[in-house]
């Protein structure tokens, strides 16, 4: 490739998230990596920890957000033989999307299904992926059990919805507006629900097996005490940026499980059972079983205030960058 030179959105730095569209090198891959041209990146909730030096990695100063990728492959490492140059993948890196050519690993890169749409393939891989680790994985959800996705209108939010459906659960949506239950309904949720007084809620619907939790705070606590017997609370993240105490008498009284969910890890270090999950993922994205829901298009310059969109909470779905 003659092309040395690219444009990234740079994070400058993690105290004020300094972002600036900068020159840089392109970067190589190694033997088991792809270099991507980048045509759309999604955009995530780890993107704006990453970017305020909250994340569970930190790269060093400078470096481009961005944890999923659609685009063509412009070349690829001696151990990589299952995508080729020219071919359209999606994929998923720790942090690097954000720019017009992005480095993934093979074993994280997959090409694009057939019929789906780009601005969709970006951002399938961080929430879906997320998603149905979580309740196929961790929660080993069953047809006809209770799902309750707090954050129902964010973006892992939105995917637990879909799948919870196409597992065959019940799905209780939680989200704090009533434009954002409209939402989760239009999105497949059988009820939407506020967070007010949201135990009683939820005790007055018959409880619920599963509880998909990305958003932390005092509505952890209150949903886990609607748990049935033997339910599974997946911890997913803290969007709403408290981490809950919640009593350790509650799971022993309750027979219920608190049960950790970080797909990154999974994805690192058991990449066969990850690789299988995406592949189905990719097969209900084809089929129309699954629709990602994508509110916004921006281009790469205004990837800082689709990340303050994201901390604000106001994304509805995902949001994902034009490159």
């Amino acid at each position: 490739m003659s092309i040395k030179k690219m444009n990234a959105l740079l994070c400058q730095s993690v105290d004020t998230r300094q972002l600036a569209l900068s020159e840089v090198d392109v970067p190589t891959p190694g033997p088991d990596e792809v270099l991507i041209r980048v045509k759309f990146c999604g955009v995530n909730f780890p993107d704006t920890l990453i970017t305020r030096g909250k994340y569970q990695f930190q790269p060093e100063l400078p470096f481009a957000p961005g944890q999923e990728v659609y685009g063509e492959v412009i070349s690829t490492g001696a151990q990589v033989d299952h995508v080729h140059p020219e071919e359209m993948v999606l994929a998923s890196m720790t942090w690097g999307g954000f720019a017009e050519f992005a480095i993934a690993k093979g074993v994280n890169t997959y090409r694009m299904p057939p019929g789906a749409r780009p601005e969709s393939a970006a951002a399938l891989l961080e929430t879906y992926a997320t998603a149905y680790h979580a309740l196929q994985d961790r929660a080993e959800i069953k047809p006809g059990e209770t799902l309750v996705v707090l954050g129902a209108s964010g973006g892992t939010g939105t995917a637990a919805v879909q799948l919870g459906r196409v597992l065959g659960c019940k799905v209780i949506a939680v989200a704090s507006t009533e434009a954002k239950r409209q939402f989760a309904l239009e999105n497949g949720a059988d009820d939407a629900l506020g967070y007010d007084n949201l135990k009683a809620q939820l005790k007055a619907m018959g409880g619920c097996d599963v509880i998909f939790d990305p958003i932390g705070g005092v509505s952890s606590e209150q949903a886990f005490r609607a748990i049935k017997p033997g339910g599974r609370h997946l911890i997913i993240g803290f969007a709403s940026g408290n981490v809950p105490a919640i009593p350790w008498n509650l799971p022993l009284l309750k027979s219920a499980s608190i049960v950790g969910v970080f797909w990154g890890s999974f994805w690192r270090n058991q990449p066969d059972d990850n690789r299988r999950n995406v592949l189905q993922l990719l097969n209900w994205l084809e089929a129309g079983r699954i629709d990602v829901k994508v509110s916004h298009v921006m281009p790469l310059k205004d990837g800082e205030k689709a990340l303050e969109a994201i901390e604000k909470r106001e994304v509805q779905g995902k949001l994902v960058l034009s490159v």
